[in-house]
């Protein structure tokens, strides 16, 4: 069951769902902005922004029903980032990366982590057998309970050597567990230890884990689609091995616990053991990133979390330039291809356009930097003329994130995002252009994260080697 093949430049949600609680929990990644007006400032710029996404944030399958999603209601404080189901799948619950809860169908509202000025941002959620209760997650561990959930441990206190990415619940409610990105197992409760990859070195990390019916196992998901099963849960198959067109996005698994499916950020499902697809995302164009899958009580559906539907100001937490986040929440975000050829955008040549995309947003914001198409010229002129930090530095709303190992050319400055909001603990949450799933030189718009700047390598594909301050 190794895992095998690179990763990727995208990371997204992992799914830990297992009868009869399905559940996403997992950190973030390569969600994409949801359709909001253009800005003020984007009009008066002659209209510089891309195609809307119009779609219903939650996409059901099979039996799986759409019971309504926050696509047109009040603009989120913080992107979607989780999704758990009520115990009869005739509703669920969204989870922010601030902690917002939001209950459509059945699935009361019974508290959440909104109002709280939290450390570090929640990455996932996962509900009780009885439906009458739901764990949140936090990047670093820490649990925050509602309704008959109850707090068994956390890793809150702790220091990981990798954060959090996901939790399972146990079928009798009374434990779960925490999975980190090094595979990295934390029992609470009556959950059970029964193994992980915390000692190993891995092609790809783990986005999530899923739990059999019994308890008595779980499997954990990578970001290439390797399968580890520890305890009773048995391996069907994994995508690992393949050449598949998208990082996994995470897992969920039958009824029976006998089979799972692997959903794709790009909507792709592959099916295993007693799973069968029941459709799939990759038809849309353009492409929308998809954050996890979330199975029904019968396994005869599931659903697809597709996060770019969500109107987002990156308003909780605050801070930082503010008019560079309003300037990327305002932006149209989607695909901007004009149709005119590869990598034809809307903020400037045919070309690679993430340093584009991230000097329009300061431009929008008051700040005179030059368009520039290339992220190396953003280090030198931040450096010139408002400051350059360190990889290692706490970043800050309005900053702009750069990728790779130095300024020098294309192949070690690759690629860059703006900074829309900053937890205590240093995590992130960027929005960026030229990112995300989707044929090669057709990219979108997307918001990354949460995720920790020194984490990057790893949650990222590439380090980052310095911050221009806005």
């Amino acid at each position: 069951m190794a895992v095998i093949g690179a990763f990727g430049t995208v990371v997204v949600v992992g799914v830990a769902s297992g009868p009869p609680v399905a559940a996403l929990p997992a950190r973030a990644g390569a969600l994409v902005h949801p359709p909001v007006a253009a800005s003020a400032a984007t009009a008066a710029s002659g209209g510089e922004h891309a195609d809307a996404y119009a779609d219903p944030g939650v996409l059901p399958f099979g039996d799986a029903t759409s019971y309504g999603a926050p696509t047109n209601g009040p603009t989120l404080a913080s992107p979607v980032v989780a999704m758990a189901r009520s115990a009869d799948g005739k509703g669920y619950w969204l989870a922010g990366a601030d902690g917002g809860v939001y209950g459509y169908g059945d699935a009361p509202f019974l508290g959440s982590a909104g109002a709280v000025d939290l450390n570090a941002p929640v990455v996932g959620m996962a509900a009780t057998s009885s439906g009458s209760g739901y764990w949140e997650v936090a990047i670093d561990g820490g649990v925050f309970t509602y309704g008959d959930a109850r707090f068994f441990g956390s890793t809150g206190a702790m220091t990981l050597n990798e954060p959090i990415v996901g939790m399972a619940p146990t079928p009798d409610r009374l434990g779960y567990w925490l999975v980190a990105s090094d595979g990295g197992v934390f029992a609470f409760g009556d959950a059970g230890f029964f193994g992980s990859t915390g000692a190993i070195k891995l092609n790809s990390p783990v986005v999530g884990m899923a739990a059999t019916p019994d308890g008595a196992g779980y499997w954990m998901v990578a970001a290439d689609g390797g399968i580890f099963s520890f305890g009773d849960a048995a391996y069907y198959g994994s995508t690992g091995g393949q050449t598949i067109p998208a990082s996994i996005a995470g897992m969920a698994t039958t009824a029976d616990g006998q089979g799972y499916w692997l959903a794709g950020s790009d909507g792709s499902i592959f099916p295993f053991g007693d799973a069968t697809s029941l459709g799939d995302n990759t038809s849309a164009t353009p492409t929308q990133p998809i954050a996890g899958i979330v199975a029904t009580p019968d396994a005869k559906g599931y659903w697809l979390l597709e996060p770019d539907a969500f109107p987002t100001s990156f308003d909780h937490p605050g801070g930082g330039d503010r008019a560079v986040v309003a300037a990327v929440a305002g932006a149209v975000e989607g695909n901007p291809d004009t149709g005119q050829g590869s990598f034809c955008n809307p903020y400037g040549p045919c070309e690679p356009w993430c340093a584009l995309f991230a000097t329009w947003a300061w431009q929008q914001a008051g700040i005179p930097v030059p368009r520039y198409p290339f992220t190396g010229s953003i280090d030198g002129w931040a450096a010139a003329n408002t400051a350059l930090a360190p990889a290692t530095a706490t970043a800050q709303p309005g900053d702009l994130l750069l990728y790779g190992t130095g300024p020098q050319d294309a192949s070690t400055s690759v690629h860059t995002g703006v900074v829309a909001q900053v937890w205590p603990d240093g995590a992130v949450v960027t929005v960026e252009g030229d990112a995300g799933p989707g044929p090669y030189g057709h990219y979108n718009v997307v918001i990354n994260g949460p995720f920790l700047p020194t984490d990057s390598a790893t949650y990222n594909g590439f380090p980052v080697y310095a911050i221009a301050r806005s």
